[in-house]
Formats: C-alpha cells, sequence, structure tokens
C-alpha cells in the first residue's frame, strides 16, 4: 500500500502544479507438452544451462507454429495510443517504459512473472495505454515474444491502439464459437500477438471466470514469455480481482492528476495476497495523453 500511497502523492503534486482539475482443436497440440515444460521451466530456474536451451527451443518451436496457423490481418497502430509507433512521443515516453521493462524483468529473475494483470480504480486512468506500450517495449528486446489479451469485455479498447479487428475474439473464444487459432492475431511484428476483446456480451464475468479461460491462459503461457492481459477497472466491477487470481502478478495504473487516494485504496484493497507488483503512475507532465473512453461503458446502471 505505500507504493500506492507514493504514487497518488506524486499524481496529487501533478494536479495542483495544473491548476486542478485513462469445441475446437487443440491449441498447438501442446497439452500433452506442458508438464514437461513446466518440468524443464524449473529446472532452468535452478541454473541448469542445458535446460534453459532446451526450454528456449521448445518455446520456439511452438512459436513459429502457432505464428503459421493464427490470424494475419493488417494492423494500423494509433500513433496515440502507441507511443513506439509515434516518433513525437516516443524519446521520453518509450524511455519510461523501458525502465517498467526492467523492473519487470527483475522480478521474473527471483520469482515467476509470466502473466501480468494491468488494471486500475476507475476508468481512463490508462491502463489499456500502459498495455499496451508495455508490451510494444518488450518485444523491442531479442527473441521477446508477448500475447497481449483483451479482458476488458465491456469497453474492448485494445485493438484499437493497434488499429487490428476486434472480432473474432476473446468472447468468440469462451462462447466456442473460434478457436485459438483464430483469435490469436499476428500483426506488424510477429513476436507481439493480439486476442482482441471481440464481440459485446450480456455475461462478462461468467465468461472470463469459465474454464475455456483458465485453458486458454494454460495453453498459451508457455509459448510467450509474458502474457498480459487488460482487464476492467476495479471499482465498477470485480472481474479483475477474479482475473488476479490466474496471474503470476498485477500492475494498477495510477492517473496523475485525476487518481482520488480514498478511491485508488479501496480499489487497490482488492488485490491484497494477490501478488500486486506494481504501481504506474501514467499521465505525467506534459505528455499526459489519454481519452474518457470509458465514459460511456461503465455508467451508473452497468451490469456485472
Amino acid at each position: 500500500m505505500s507504493r500506492i500511497h507514493d504514487a497518488l502523492k506524486k499524481a496529487a503534486e501533478e494536479k495542483a502544479s495544473r491548476g486542478a482539475v485513462a469445441s475446437t482443436q487443440d491449441f498447438l497440440d501442446v497439452q500433452g507438452d506442458l508438464p514437461r515444460l513446466a518440468e524443464l521451466s524449473d529446472m532452468a530456474q535452478q541454473g541448469a544451462p542445458s535446460d534453459v536451451r532446451r526450454l528456449e527451443t521448445q518455446h520456439q518451436l511452438l512459436f513459429k507454429e502457432l505464428i503459421k496457423r493464427c490470424s494475419h490481418p493488417s494492423w494500423n497502430p494509433d500513433p496515440g495510443m502507441n507511443i513506439f509507433n509515434n516518433a513525437d512521443k516516443e524519446k521520453g515516453g518509450a524511455e519510461s517504459f523501458r525502465t517498467l521493462r526492467s523492473r519487470l524483468h527483475q522480478i521474473a529473475s527471483t520469482r515467476p512473472l509470466k502473466r501480468i494483470l494491468v488494471t486500475s480504480s476507475v476508468p481512463a486512468e490508462g491502463k489499456t495505454f500502459v498495455a499496451a506500450n508495455l508490451a510494444s517495449s518488450i518485444i523491442r528486446q531479442p527473441e521477446r515474444r508477448v500475447l497481449l489479451i483483451d479482458a476488458d469485455l465491456r469497453a474492448s479498447r485494445l485493438h484499437l491502439a493497434f488499429g487490428a479487428p476486434r472480432t473474432p475474439g476473446l468472447t468468440e473464444y469462451l462462447r466456442g464459437e473460434a478457436d485459438e487459432y483464430s483469435v490469436i492475431q499476428s500483426g506488424t511484428d510477429e513476436n507481439l500477438c493480439l486476442i482482441p476483446g471481440g464481440g459485446e456480451v450480456a455475461n462478462p464475468s461468467e465468461l472470463l471466470m469459465s474454464e475455456r479461460m483458465k485453458r486458454l491462459l494454460d495453453l498459451s503461457t508457455p509459448v510467450f514469455d509474458y502474457v498480459i492481459l487488460d482487464s476492467p477497472p476495479a471499482i465498477p466491477v470485480h472481474d479483475p480481482s477474479l482475473l488476479a487470481d490466474f496471474c503470476d502478478g498485477t500492475l494498477f495504473v495510477v492517473r496523475a492528476g485525476m487518481s482520488e487516494f480514498d478511491v485508488v485504496s479501496r480499489a487497490a484493497a482488492e488485490f491484497e495476497g494477490k501478488n500486486l507488483i506494481g504501481v504506474v503512475l501514467n499521465g505525467v507532465g506534459p505528455e499526459a495523453m489519454y481519452g474518457q473512453y470509458y465514459a460511456s461503458s461503465y455508467g451508473a446502471n452497468s451490469q456485472g
């Protein structure tokens, strides 16, 4: 909680400085390989170089098979949401995400950290922006592969950051209307894959907590270095706290000049004992740039 307090203090200072005012085919047919991959991963963490090499080779083979069989739509990244495709914003903003990437790698060297949930307390604090740019930063390292999953089924927006199709996506997979290959997209850089949110549904919470969601994560995790989930904000709905149980760590996004201490503290309490690994202070200084895209999606009458 001290990290959140420090982030909120910085956010308050920023606010003051502004004058007060984000049934299908088995995926890669790897179910039988998962126990062996887990065993190799454990041995690799104990420092056996040969097992590290074998694990990396297995991952590469699985990933190459995935890339052959998944969807390959044309992407047109939005420079307003993806700083790595915006020369004007890349210089300062990109360095911040490289720093975040380095800190995650430090954590991953001491404990398992492959599935990361990105959330916030309320709409428009920048969680989707952070998820997209963190993934874009990670894949700029050699042989790093990331799967982004839009798990915000009430207000899917992750596909817009990459100019990617919204469907078929996670909802189609969870309803059994599409297989894993058809919902995973490989776009501009094949080391970055995306599962968009998909079409609108009336029961997002039930779908996210289903066995198919667990299965998708279990099957995709061995293929990628990181699986990053963009979740709904924590105050309007309970989905992020439940999704955190499926993940190794949670990043909490706080918006400078917007986030209120009491609201963020209440939201953070939902993640006690659920591997809260850090707080990201978004929108600091003149580069603040995140729209009110949740405003019409999480009103007082929203369900779930």
